[in-house]
């Protein structure tokens, strides 16, 4: 595995889900633009608004390097000088509160002290937690995992309970999903392997969402219901600005503002001391948010 393999790999992982996105939803109006860092590198972003299914997203490549800043020193807890980071990263943010917001990015870093490893994620954030959507998609991340180790999942599942969680609302972002970091830097780890993983990961991103997205994209939706998504999305605008690593790595980095801020819902609220009915489906959802939750539905 070379530096220009994984280059080539995301940068082509981007145009798939990309172009699947454009099959899959028509009317969504694209705007790409190609960027420099002033720090070093830059990236490819494209950005869509206003489609049936989707009323914002994203799906965005970048390739950075340059000096390791003492914040970002803290952040990646190391006393290297230089960096490169390289990765694929993505949010959808769908019209219909039916449909779930979904994220994913897969990332490689390389340090001048010779540490080189990838990390990523993804998760679901319904609006409304549904088990069997939850279900579906817990069983086909861990048909991802188990192709390179069968204790993958249970390991990255419990790292995206802990990471995908608000600790000042007690819930998680959603269902969560899986969560990796400095795989194939670890000891006894494989970098080739890792960046495998990675592939089938982003090459499993359509597979694995868009069915979900059909089965619920016609349901009947009612003004309550985009109440309740506003309300959702603004627990989304809480993580990503409070607590997101990728959103603090991009800011600190001096790298692109609107590419970092893409994953921001087009329209959030927030209501003081917001309380759900008791026995509504939005109680349910509340109630569903916690770490630890066995989504595999027996499997």
């Amino acid at each position: 595995m070379t530096r220009l393999d994984v280059l080539d790999q995301f940068k082509s992982l981007q145009d798939a889900i990309y172009d699947g996105l454009c099959a899959s939803d028509p009317l969504m109006v694209w705007q790409e633009d190609q960027w420099d860092r002033p720090g070093g590198g830059g990236g490819r972003s494209r950005a869509g608004v206003s489609g049936s299914i989707w009323e914002k997203g994203g799906v965005n490549f970048s390739d950075v390097h340059g000096v390791l800043n003492d914040a970002l020193r803290s952040q990646l807890k190391t006393d290297a000088s230089t960096f490169q980071a390289t990765g694929v990263s993505l949010v959808l943010h769908p019209k219909s509160p039916h449909v779930p917001i979904v994220h994913m990015n897969v990332r490689h870093f390389k340090l001048d002290n010779g540490k080189e490893w990838f990390g990523g994620g993804i998760d679901l954030t319904p609006h409304y937690v549904e088990e069997e959507e939850a279900v579906l998609f817990h069983r086909a991340l861990k048909a991802i995992c188990d192709q390179f180790d069968t204790g993958w999942y249970a390991d990255f599942k419990a790292l995206a309970d802990d990471y995908f969680y608000l600790p000042h609302r007690e819930e998680t972002r959603g269902i969560g999903g899986i969560f990796f970091d400095e795989l194939g830097a670890l000891p006894g780890s494989d970098l080739d392997q890792a960046f495998a993983f990675v592939q089938a990961l982003g090459e499993g991103f359509l597979p694995t969402y868009l069915p979900l997205v059909a089965r619920k994209k016609d349901m009947p939706v009612e003004p309550m219901h985009f109440d309740w998504q506003r309300m959702r999305r603004g627990r989304y605008v809480e993580f990503n600005l409070v607590h997101d690593r990728g959103t603090r790595f991009g800011l600190v980095s001096n790298g692109r503002t609107e590419s970092i801020l893409m994953s921001m819902p087009p329209q959030a609220n927030w209501a003081y001391n917001y309380e759900v009915i008791a026995g509504s489906n939005e109680a349910q959802t509340q109630g569903q948010l916690k770490k630890g939750k066995d989504w595999l539905g027996g499997a």
